[in-house]
């Protein structure tokens, strides 16, 4: 059986060898088409191949009654919609990991140019100066590079400047002593990286908890004269503070690929000397171009061969008996992994799930993929969904354990996430209620009943006279409302937690005032998506 692929932008032709070799497969390649001329092409179309331009609507898919899979030749598949093509039961997949090699090169080149004033002193040159003693530079080696980030790009970037004999620090959340260890690095937090690093590069996604992570408190926090490269998204480094540091001595240079508003033609950064910049092109080399194409193009030879897919986006299929038993649990184990991520933030390394009662029975894997992907999505740069979730872990060396009692003391039906990491062990369980939605039922050992939803302040404190009155006093000192609040302990004076449902989180400063009144021990400000 022949198979008709489409491709509807333009995708390095070299990637495509693999579907253009393969004698199954009927490729027409046809980009800047119209809409109606879109249209008509995909009438009988097996497979679409595209990259950010095609935009895949529902109203075209709708038209495309023969299509089986989508390829996204990259990372973002904003232009297509998800929703649409689930339920029109046609797979997406993409190519998370083409431009790896690309962005670590690119950010080695930034490095030692910026090490080195390498566009300083060719602009210079260009304008027939001769300023040797102007542009001199510092030697890498023996220096330390912070990296903030440790993903297939900064794990990249560790190797190369490795071989510059560099020094590293690396954070990530999924980091362990262990692998720091075998991998010859430290393994730090980011305030040890912002203390002890000469060179900081960032390697995260751009998240509500990497949104300006190089501000103005961090950069205080930094030896005089660091340098800084931004080679990941625009917005980890808060410009204007960055601006400032630069002015005052406190950075001595910046690299930046990225920016927080794209192109940056109003940023007073591109005025300063210090700062060399390049438009956004950590992952633009024909190399990376050429592999997200193969990556797609195998992607759908395995699709049509029936081997399983390695970067499928969208959700995967499930008989009619397991979706009916265990629908109703995917938020909540969402919900679970959602909170735990952002208690357990540092050296992730097992996820464990426990399910009780009726939805024990059968297979659990469609609940602990929810729950891995509510526990990822905070931390990874890319699309994470159910099923993902378990691949990225895999990635990740996080282990996943899963266990089953048809028999529980507290509820009939009952979900247990646990969450090891460098900070210990985590746990949180919850069930559904009828009429009401999800519930969390216990939270590090202690009962609960709360709602996975809005702003939830997780305090952790020494159950004594005034702790509770102390905190809602300065909440209200800083106009934060109070909707719910509820407290368990382990007895008498000992240690206790409070739950409180507030109407926004309080900001920094608040949140250090908090965790400075006498008896408490930790705050978590907890958000859901």
């Amino acid at each position: 059986m022949n198979y008709k692929i489409l491709v509807t932008d333009s995708l390095n032709e070299d990637g495509l060898q693999p579907l253009l070799s393969d004698n199954k497969m009927e490729v027409e390649i046809s980009t800047n088409l119209s809409d109606d001329e879109l249209a008509e092409k995909i009438k009988d179309a097996d497979a679409l191949l595209v990259r950010s331009q095609t935009e895949v609507t529902r109203s075209l898919l709708e038209k495309a009654k023969n299509l089986k899979i989508i390829g996204r030749a990259g990372v973002g598949v904003d232009n297509i919609d998800l929703d649409a093509a689930t339920e029109n039961g046609i797979l997406v997949v993409n190519a998370p990991g083409g431009n790896t090699n690309s962005a670590a090169e690119h950010t080695m080149a930034m490095l030692m140019s910026l090490a080195r004033n390498i566009p300083q002193a060719y602009s210079s040159l260009q304008k027939r100066e001769w300023e040797r003693k102007k542009y001199m530079g510092i030697e890498i080696k023996g220096k330390t590079l912070g990296i903030i980030g440790f993903g297939k790009i900064g794990a990249e970037v560790a190797h190369r400047a490795k071989g510059q004999r560099m020094e590293i620090i690396a954070y990530d959340p999924f980091m362990t002593k262990e692998k720091a260890d075998k991998l010859g690095i430290k393994c730090g937090s980011v305030d040890d990286i912002l203390r002890n690093a000469d060179f900081i590069t960032v390697h995260t996604p751009l998240i509500k908890q990497t949104r300006h992570m190089l501000n103005k408190d961090a950069f205080a926090k930094m030896k005089d004269g660091v340098r800084i490269l931004n080679c990941a998204r625009g917005g980890i480094i808060e410009e204007c503070a960055l601006l400032e540091a630069i002015k005052s001595g406190k950075v001595a240079g910046a690299a930046l690929d990225v920016f927080e508003n794209e192109p940056p033609f109003d940023s007073p950064l591109l005025e300063l000397p210090q700062v060399i910049t390049t438009p956004h092109l950590g992952g633009s080399t024909v190399e990376a171009q050429e592999n997200v194409a193969t990556d797609i193009s195998h992607d759908v030879i395995k699709f049509f061969n029936g081997d399983v897919v390695l970067h499928p986006v969208n959700l995967p299929a499930m008989d009619k008996e397991t979706m009916h038993r265990l629908s109703p649990y995917f938020e909540l184990a969402e919900k679970l992994g959602e909170w735990l991520s952002q208690l357990a933030a540092e050296g992730i390394r097992e996820i464990r799930l426990t399910a009780f009662g009726k939805i024990a029975e059968g297979d659990l894997s469609p609940l602990t993929r929810h729950a891995a992907k509510g526990l990822l999505q905070n931390f990874i740069d890319e699309e994470v969904n159910d099923v993902n979730a378990l691949f990225l872990a895999g990635q990740r060396d996080i282990a996943i354990q899963e266990t089953k009692s048809t028999h529980s003391r507290e509820k009939s039906n009952l979900l247990a996430v646990e969450v090891v990491s460098n900070d210990g062990v985590h746990s949180i369980s919850g069930t559904v209620l009828e009429g009401i939605g999800p519930r969390i039922v216990k939270i590090d050992g202690y009962n609960a009943d709360l709602a996975p939803e809005g702003h939830i302040l997780f305090i952790r404190h020494h159950d004594k006279p005034g702790a509770i009155g102390r905190m809602g006093s300065l909440l209200g000192d800083h106009d934060i409302n109070i909707a719910t609040m509820q407290v368990d302990r382990r007895g008498q004076g000992g240690e206790a937690i409070m739950l409180l449902s507030v109407d926004k989180h309080p900001d920094d400063e608040a949140l250090e005032k908090l965790r400075a009144l006498p008896n408490i021990e930790k705050v978590y400000p907890i958000d859901f998506n």
